[in-house]
Order: C-alpha cells, then sequence, then structure tokens
C-alpha cells in the first residue's frame, strides 16, 4: 500500500501507528469497510463527505486533507462536478479560500465549467459568502474576458457591489471599470446598477458623469414602464418598483442643476418627481415612494430659496424636516453650506440640530441611503462646520472640525477631503493651538503613510 505524501498514504500511517484494522477505523469513521479498503488501495475516488468523515475519525481539523485532494482528485483526473460542487461548498463553509481559489481555477481550464461555477458562486452570493463568491466571479470573468455575454456582465456588477468599501477613491476605480459592462446587464439589474455607480460618482461630484448616468437610468426605466415591467431587482435580490429610477433619476438631475447653480431649471426637474400624475392605480408600495418623493420635492423647493440667499426660508425648512427625523442630517448638510455661501447665522440651528452632527447611517421610508453618499454628506458637513466657525473668528472650534475632517477623510482615503482640510488649515494655522497643531502633524504623519503605501513599488 502507498505510503507517500497523499490522503491514502496518510489514512495507512495513522492506520499502523495506532496499531488499527481498516474495520476498525471503518466503525469509527462510518464508512463501509469495503469502501474504505478500495479507497485506500486507490480502486475507488474518495467523494467530499468521504473525505470529511476521514478526517474526523482520525480526529484531524476539518480541512486538514483539503491541499491533498485538490491534488489527487482535480489536478490529477478529469474534474467531476459531483465531486468538485460538494469541494468548494465545503470550502466556503470551512473559509478555506485558498483551497476554493485553486480548485476553481484549475477547473476554468476547461470553460464548459463556467457556467457550474457561475451558478455556484449566485449561491455564495444569495448566502452572504461573499469573499468565496469573488473567488469564483472573478474565475469565470477571466475566462470570459473577451466574450460580450451577459454572464461576464453580471460577474463584474456583483464584484463591483462586493467590494464597494469606505474608501471612497477605491470606490471609484470600481465603478470606472464596472460602467463599461452596464449596458451588458439583464434589463432587471441595470437600473438599480445605475443607481449605485451614481451614488459612487457623488461622492467626488462628478456632476457630468451624474447627469449622463441619470439620463441613461431614466430613459431605460421609463421604455421598461412603457412595456408593462414594473419591477426592478436590487443588488441584493430584493426588488424594487421601477417608478422609483424614473424619479430618482429626475431628483439627480435636479441636483446637478442645483450644484450649478441654475436653480430654475432645477424646479422643473423637481416638479417632475413631485407630482408624477402618469402613475396610474399606484400599488402600495408604489404609493410610498410617491409620498417620498413629494416629500424631498418640498424639502428641495425650501432649499433652493435657501441656496439663492432667502434667509427667511430658513424656519420653514427647519419646521419642515424637524418633524420628519430622517431628513434632519441632510437639511443640517445643506443649510451649513448655504449659510458659509451667504454668510448667515446659524447658530440656534446648530445647537438645535447637535446631536445630528455624528455620523451614523441614513434611511427613509424606503430604506438605507447609500454609504457612499452620507459618508460624502459627513465629510462635507464636517468641513462646513468649521469653515462656518471660522468665518465667525471662532478658532479653536473651527479647526477642530476641519480636523476631525481630516481624520475622517483619512479613514475613508478620499484624496480630495484631505487636501482639501489641509489647504484650510494651513491658511489658518496661526490662529491654531498647540493641541490642535500637534493632532494635525500626527494626522499629517498618517497621510504621508497612505502616500507612500500608495506609491511604493511592487516587488
Amino acid at each position: 500500500m502507498e505510503t507517500t505524501a497523499t490522503i491514502r498514504g496518510e489514512i495507512v500511517k495513522y492506520l499502523q501507528n495506532h496499531r488499527m484494522t481498516i474495520n476498525q477505523f471503518a466503525k469509527i469513521s462510518g464508512i463501509n469497510s469495503g469502501t474504505l479498503s478500495n479507497i485506500i488501495n486507490g480502486n475507488r475516488p474518495m467523494s467530499m463527505h468521504q473525505l470529511d468523515r476521514i478526517t474526523e475519525g482520525m480526529g484531524l481539523e476539518e480541512g486538514q486533507f483539503y491541499g491533498l485532494y485538490i491534488t489527487e482528485s482535480i489536478f490529477h483526473t478529469t474534474p467531476d462536478w459531483r465531486r468538485l460542487g460538494p469541494f468548494l461548498g465545503r470550502c466556503a463553509e470551512l473559509d478555506k479560500l485558498d483551497c476554493l481559489h485553486k480548485a476553481a481555477r484549475m477547473t476554468m481550464e476547461n470553460i464548459n465549467y463556467a457556467p457550474m461555477l457561475f451558478e455556484m458562486a449566485e449561491e455564495f452570493f444569495n448566502r452572504e459568502k461573499y469573499k468565496a463568491a469573488a473567488l469564483l466571479y472573478e474565475c469565470v470573468a477571466e475566462s470570459e474576458k473577451f466574450q460580450h455575454s451577459e454572464r461576464l456582465a453580471l460577474c463584474q456588477y456583483r464584484l463591483f457591489v462586493m467590494e464597494l468599501s469606505d474608501n471612497v477613491e477605491a470606490n471609484l476605480k470600481l465603478a470606472v471599470s464596472f460602467e463599461h459592462y452596464i449596458d451588458r446587464l439583464d434589463d432587471e439589474y441595470q437600473l438599480d446598477a445605475y443607481r449605485k455607480l451614481i451614488n459612487v460618482n457623488i461622492s467626488f461630484q462628478r456632476w457630468d458623469t451624474i447627469e449622463v448616468l441619470a439620463r441613461k437610468m431614466g430613459h431605460k426605466a421609463r421604455l421598461q414602464y412603457k412595456n408593462n415591467c414594473k419591477i426592478a431587482i436590487m443588488s441584493d435580490g430584493q426588488e424594487k418598483p421601477i417608478i422609483f429610477y424614473i424619479l430618482y433619476s429626475f431628483l439627480i438631475q435636479a441636483n446637478v442643476r442645483r450644484e450649478a447653480g441654475n436653480f430654475e431649471e432645477a424646479l422643473s426637474y423637481l416638479s417632475m418627481y413631485e407630482d408624477p400624475d402618469w402613475i396610474k392605480a399606484p400599488s402600495d408600495q408604489e404609493k410610498i415612494i410617491i409620498n417620498q418623493f413629494k416629500e424631498w420635492a418640498k424639502a428641495n423647493r425650501y432649499l433652493y430659496r435657501l441656496m439663492s440667499g432667502d434667509f427667511d426660508v430658513i424656519s420653514e425648512y427647519v419646521n419642515y424636516v424637524e418633524a420628519r427625523t430622517d431628513e434632519i442630517f441632510t437639511a443640517l448638510c445643506n443649510i451649513v453650506v448655504a449659510a458659509n455661501r451667504h454668510r448667515f447665522n446659524i447658530d440656534h440651528i446648530l445647537e438645535k440640530f447637535k446631536e445630528y452632527q455624528a455620523y451614523k447611517p441614513q434611511r427613509s421610508r424606503l430604506g438605507k441611503i447609500s454609504e457612499q453618499v452620507t459618508m460624502n454628506r459627513y465629510a462635507r458637513l464636517l468641513t462646513e462646520l468649521g469653515i462656518y466657525y471660522l468665518n465667525s473668528k471662532k478658532f479653536d472650534r473651527g479647526l477642530t472640525f476641519i480636523i476631525d475632517s481630516l481624520e475622517y477623510s483619512i479613514r475613508i482615503k478620499s484624496d480630495r477631503g484631505m487636501l482639501r482640510c489641509m489647504g484650510i488649515f494651513e491658511q489658518f494655522r496661526q490662529y491654531s493651538s498647540k493641541e490642535i497643531q500637534k493632532r494635525y502633524n500626527d494626522l499629517i504623519n498618517d497621510v504621508q503613510k497612505l502616500s507612500v503605501y500608495a506609491w511604493s513599488p511592487q516587488v
């Protein structure tokens, strides 16, 4: 019998060291003695279930022999999905991702396995085994990189969604890379993919790109709606009415005009999502969406007047959002920007909404607000609060907010945010205390470390 570095050899060694017969080990492992004998003698391939039984019977850690199993049952034999599928599943369960990746790459030498690996990746994705799913999506995408298949596009979409993080610079790279594939996605996935791309680009205020994406999303959503398609699929598998994407496209295009200071055009788009009378016999879920957009429209009417310099509207705006706690954080961000633009005094509002100056995930009646959007708003809020207090000559308080914003920008790796905070601090450095200067210098060291890491040569 074999005694080399194989699974069979390890079994034989175990039996010898423990002076155990095959029949005795068969009782311990729960595997038929004849089957066990054939496995040891190389007359029968070993299933995943049998391998796990044998490993447990030997008192070893689960997955102990998975590396050897890849070599013996995958690399040196024609892959059999009846063995490979369960093996990949167990690797995901035990977090043996190195074994999963190695086996999947070996398997992809035969592109006929791409559909099966893709289906398993989808299974992992639905079970929230995201790291395992990502490895399989990458393998499938690599094997089909010269194809123009919907499967390739969905792989890239899944990877885009799973890899989004609180690293805003990395998110932008993901968005730019994925954008090339979006039009190849099935229609049911495209709309939410556009929404996610828009939200990532908002973090960088890439308004030209955002407008293009919003127009495309709105156009595709209207076409689907006219074709009596009422539901789109979100990245987490949940369904969302298509009217959301139509109204959201109008809201985003209004925001683009608002950022450009063109409030007249912004109002024309606002009216499109404020009163969508083209929606006939809306469902209960659609009614919730319609009402939420109406509320946003009313808040934005106040906002446009405020941004235009009409300070008299601020009490109405505050009273409106105060009764809608989900809207206070966004309104506070907008009010501080307007105050800095027009030199308004908003001390009483900042005191009223003091608890909303801390970061926390945001929600609306439609669900959780995109984390990318919330991160961008919070970083900007900290900076704008700093500018507000600096303009008021409250230098210590203002610089503290600038340092807070710098620290947060470092955490989310926002180059734009870091540069802005550093520029403001240097402008007001002469007014900073020793304590604030020390904190700033410590953070600058962190910025330098990030730069060294980002530009270090690959060896």
